[in-house]
């Protein structure tokens, strides 16, 4: 079987990674990929929203199964785009989507359910905005309510600082020109947890962790995610159990019931306020860097399992009981601005490196991105999957990137 990867980060390397251990893939295609991809796949030149170029490359090539990495591709509407052309694809269409794409959409979608999450208003004015925010207790949360590379969150300590993202958001259009959710800040432990989505059909991954923050100790802006490791010691099986009970399967059939089903990955990003799992964003695909530290877990056939989601089968995994745990290295600067091109030396000594944001360059690997490489680590133990992950980022050599030293570390103590 041929298969077709969308996308060019790091969980679309460990996307393309898991199909080529499938004995049913015979060949692999990435568009565009990036120079850690083009070791296990052919990279083609299109870019992940051109939908109408990627469709008839499907269907030139016949490609037995497209798989959607990145949150733009599917708010294009790449998978409607497939579908018109009677192409398999794993990815919502742009109206199921919209649980990533609208937060606005997404609240309401959860307040009419009943699902739990954090009380919320939405706005489109900027002084109506303020005035909400300066009636209620700091710290309170911002959130544009479109796509905006997992930076479009601010949470805000301050009336000045909230004040200042809502003049961002609303008036600036720093995002885009949009609108602006306003929640209440929940308190407690976030995690992470997706679901192959086919319908109504749910088959949950392990849960994982990702760290926000760009530097230690949870300071620093919102990144797209600097870090992760999966299992999570302090997400108990009931705790899982309760979040899908009350969580992922209303909204799977919440969107069923309004003629949007699913098909793809639903994410979870979740938080545990007061000892009970809460909703704080969704994705409307694999997360990133949690694909990264999820799939290498993963002990089924990948192919066969997105195969069946597809064509609405049932379908079962298996999980390695190990710890992975990755550490992202990015370029100094992010997620403010940076410099692209510098070398990267050192990979051969890293093991497991996903390519973030890479370049092959006349057989020299440079950084293109913001987020640029994450070593991965599998082990026992957290505490030796993260022993093993910094040994492999100590092995990278690269002026220009920075991480973060404290990935996992208060949970392998």
């Amino acid at each position: 079987m041929k298969v077709l990867v969308i996308g060019s980060g790091g969980r679309c390397h460990a996307i393309v990674d898991a199909l080529a251990k499938s004995p049913e893939v015979e060949k692999i295609y990435c568009a565009p990929g990036n120079a850690g991809i083009a070791a296990e796949a052919q990279c083609v030149a299109i870019a992940d929203t051109d939908a109408e170029a990627l469709a008839d490359f499907a269907e030139r090539n016949e490609i037995g199964l497209t798989v959607v990495g990145p949150e733009a591709a599917l708010d294009r509407g790449v998978a409607d785009c497939f579908k018109r052309k009677n192409l398999r694809i794993f990815g919502p269409t742009k109206a199921a989507a919209r649980i990533e794409s609208s937060k606005d959409f997404a609240k309401r979608l959860m307040t009419e359910h009943g699902v739990p999450t954090a009380a919320y208003r939405t706005f489109t004015d900027y002084a109506a905005a303020v005035e909400y925010v300066r009636s209620h207790s700091l710290p309170t949360v911002l959130k544009y309510d479109g796509l905006a590379a997992g930076k479009g969150v601010v949470i805000a300590q301050t009336f000045d600082e909230a004040e200042q993202a809502l003049r961002d958001m609303l008036v600036d259009d720093r995002f885009g020109h949009g609108r602006v959710v306003v929640e209440e800040f929940l308190q407690g432990e976030e995690f992470s947890l997706m679901c192959f989505v086919s319908g109504r059909n749910l088959c949950p991954m392990p849960v994982a962790q990702d760290h926000k923050r760009a530097y230690d100790n949870d300071e620093g802006p919102n990144t797209g995610g600097m870090g992760a490791y999966s299992p999570v010691p302090f997400v108990t099986e009931e705790i899982r159990e309760t979040a899908l009970r009350t969580i992922l399967q209303p909204v799977a059939d919440a969107m069923a019931d309004e003629g949007v089903p699913f098909t793809g990955v639903l994410y979870g990003g979740l938080i545990l306020h007061k000892g009970t799992p809460k909703v704080i964003e969704f994705n409307a695909r694999f997360g990133d860097p949690e694909t990264e530290v999820v799939l290498p877990r993963l002990k089924s056939d990948f192919y066969a399992l997105l195969d069946a989601a597809v064509d609405g089968r049932d379908f079962e995994t298996e999980w390695s009981s190990d710890t992975t745990l990755g550490i992202v290295m990015a370029a100094k600067g992010y997620p403010g601005s940076y410099e692209k091109g510098y070398v990267v030396r050192g990979l051969e000594n890293a093991g497991k490196v996903y390519h973030m944001g890479t370049v092959d360059r006349e057989g020299k690997i440079l950084t293109s991105g913001g987020r640029v490489l994450m070593p991965v680590a599998t082990a026992p133990t957290l505490a030796e999957a993260r022993s093993e992950a910094m040994k492999a980022v100590k092995a990278i050599d690269c002026g220009a990137l920075f991480f973060r030293s404290d990935i996992g570390a208060r949970e392998a103590r």
